[in-house]
């Protein structure tokens, strides 16, 4: 039976004090909600396309993806999830996947029964809220990604990219410095942004030598932060980020 374990819990409160405020006592009740931790390989599905899951998931590390696939095993990335991040969470009320959630990378998960997060937003309806202000920001990133697709640039849709993982990663305190871990392949975030692996790399190239970026074994160094949001116009608001606000 799935129990409560208050140091996982914890990613997930970082994540919604990222863009909410929560009481001590809601803090209190979502470190005592019950869950079961199970750790996966890189490229393993976590829920597919047609299940009707009975739990959600939390992202305690590595990355995940939600992704749909096409004819030819032709993938197109729609999300990427760092820890903290309940990829699934319209799971609670759209009971059918319409799309597969898998990792990226090594990973471990928090599973936490629908049941008992509907039995939390009940008891706290504060709570409810931050977790539907989640699911907006999630659509507002999405619509961000669908502006990317049909009217930047490769070498905006990257820089954009590059801008939002970072922001995401320092505000549940991963990242820092203009530095964060970006463990994917060139194929993953060609997969993400409707490039080509060869279009990506020649853009990549391209920032590296205007000295924008810096990356090396799965570490991205912004050298250059104005210019590269500059570049894509880069805005932050889509995020919602509370210490962005203040």
């Amino acid at each position: 039976m799935p129990s409560p374990d208050p140091h996982a819990m914890a990613m997930l409160v970082r994540k919604l004090e990222s863009i909410a405020d929560l009481s001590a006592e809601e803090r209190e009740a979502i470190l005592g909600l019950p869950l079961r931790t199970q750790a996966l390989q890189a490229k393993q599905d976590i829920v597919r396309e047609g299940d009707r899951p009975s739990q959600c998931c939390l992202i305690l590390n590595g990355w995940a993806c939600r992704y749909k696939l096409l004819g030819e095993g032709r993938r197109q990335i729609l999300s990427l999830h760092i820890p903290g991040d309940v990829p699934d969470l319209q799971s609670l009320h759209l009971h059918t996947m319409d799309h597969s959630l898998g990792t990226l990378t090594k990973a471990t998960l928090a599973f936490i029964p629908h049941d008992a997060l509907r039995a939390l937003t009940v008891r706290f309806p504060n709570v409810a809220a931050v977790l539907w202000r989640d699911t907006l920001i999630d659509a507002a990133t999405f619509r961000e990604w669908m502006t990317g697709m049909g009217r930047r640039d490769a070498y905006e849709r990257i820089a954009h990219l590059f801008c939002e993982l970072y922001l995401k990663q320092e505000a549940v305190g991963l990242a820092t410095e203009h530095r964060c871990q970006i463990p994917l392949t060139q194929i993953e975030l060609s997969d993400a942004l409707g490039l080509t692996p060869v279009h990506f790399n020649r853009v990549l190239k391209e920032m590296r030598e205007k000295r924008l970026i810096a990356m090396k074994a799965g570490t991205l160094a912004i050298e250059a932060w104005d210019e590269l949001a500059r570049a894509c116009e880069f805005d932050p608001t889509y995020l919602h980020l509370v210490k962005r606000q203040s």
